[in-house]
């Protein structure tokens, strides 16, 4: 999987080429010369400087490792690789992975064997399309215009590289919130959704709205599907339709249901959906909730990896949609909201932060009201 190239054919098509063999590209940079006041300054610089750097989709492979040196003893090491290669969920099995290769010196006896990505190809040229784009188009019938927020931006080169702005609440609350979901039967990322849908149709003057949600795309009928490294996630419509006359909870608990009949048909590309159900299946905004396989004992600065400890990780990544809110929970639901500076500046995303949590609240207060 890793070693994935995409060319295109004379008929327009893309196909996937494996090499025989790959070499990653590693660099290196030493900092310790720099003085120690400016250092994080010109560390960012080179972490944007690298996110900004393009892969060559006809040359294996799409990733690239940098290992940065801060002081003695002390390093960053950058892994930045295509989408297309593998998904958020993914990446910590990958992690996971290269570190025990660090700790055998390259020896991969130990590893866990590899479940073939053509196994989840299979499963998928097995799927009934033309099953689900009906399905689709049912769910999403009587839509008949695209949901957009962003100010129109036709024909401009808009940046690539989102800005983001973060809002965290307590633990107090983010248990309140979980309990509420628990005791009405719904998941958290259902009440996210639900959440953002009220704020995006006020914003719209809508009382039926369509955003995209990304999905895992891990279909449970492939055995050890949830350890494969690749991309399988997707992005489907979310309907959120409002009935003033409904409760909170009544929408919470649709909303649920709804989402659960298409369980099943998460596979098919949002572009077929989309030509399947028309311009009411068009959006500009997308909501992501992370819940990734990620080790803590193996990240924990307690744990010695043949000498090294991982005092710490992050990751930064980008869509093409204006507005992207990225939910994750421990013990605290962090809510991040990425956006196109050149359609957002930073008080208009932090307002639409301010007015889901304060949905939230409501949420948490009474979900007997009406919406």
């Amino acid at each position: 999987n890793l070693r994935a190239a995409f060319v295109s054919a004379p008929d327009g098509r893309f196909w996937q080429v494996l090499a025989d063999g790959v070499e990653v590209p590693v660099g290196e940079i030493d900092l310790t010369a720099v003085q120690e006041s400016v250092r994080g300054a010109e560390l960012d610089r080179i972490l944007t400087a690298d996110r900004a750097t393009r892969f060559d989709m006809s040359t294996a492979p799409l990733l690239r490792l940098v290992l940065i040196t801060l002081a003695p003893g002390e390093y960053r090491l950058v892994l930045t690789n295509h989408h297309i290669l593998l998904d958020g969920w993914s990446l910590p099995l990958l992690l996971r992975e290269l570190l025990t290769l660090y700790v055998t010196a390259g020896d991969g006896s130990g590893l866990p064997r590899v479940q073939p990505y053509r196994e989840y190809l299979a499963w998928l040229g097995r799927q009934d399309a033309q099953a689900a784009r009906a399905v689709w188009q049912r769910a999403l019938a009587g839509v008949e215009e695209p949901t957009l927020l962003a100010p129109a931006h036709r024909g401009r080169e808009l940046s690539t590289i989102p800005d983001q702005c973060r809002l965290d609440l307590t633990e107090e609350q983010t248990q309140t919130l979980t309990a509420v979901a628990r005791g009405r039967g719904v998941t958290l990322n259902t009440v996210i959704q639900v959440a953002w849908g009220l704020v995006l149709a006020t914003m719209t003057s809508r009382e039926d709205v369509v955003f995209g949600a990304t999905v895992s795309g891990r279909p449970g009928q492939i055995p050890g599907v949830e350890s494969m490294i690749g991309l399988f996630i997707n992005t489907v419509p979310v309907r959120v339709r409002l009935d003033y006359r409904e409760s909170v909870g009544g929408l919470l608990a649709r909303v649920q249901a709804e989402q659960a009949g298409l369980l099943d048909y998460h596979h098919l590309g949002l572009t077929q959906i989309q030509a399947a159900a028309g311009a009411g299946a068009v959006f500009d905004t997308l909501t992501v909730f992370e819940s990734y396989p990620v080790d803590r004992a193996g990240l924990s600065e307690d744990t010695d990896l043949a000498g090294m400890r991982v005092v710490g990780a992050s990751a930064h990544d980008a869509t093409h949609y204006p507005v992207t809110l990225i939910a994750s929970a421990d013990t605290r639901l962090h809510l991040t909201m990425k956006y196109l500076p050149d359609l957002y500046d930073t008080t208009t995303a932090t307002t639409l932060l301010h007015r889901i949590t304060h949905v939230l609240d409501t949420i948490t207060t009474d979900t007997t009201i009406p919406v």
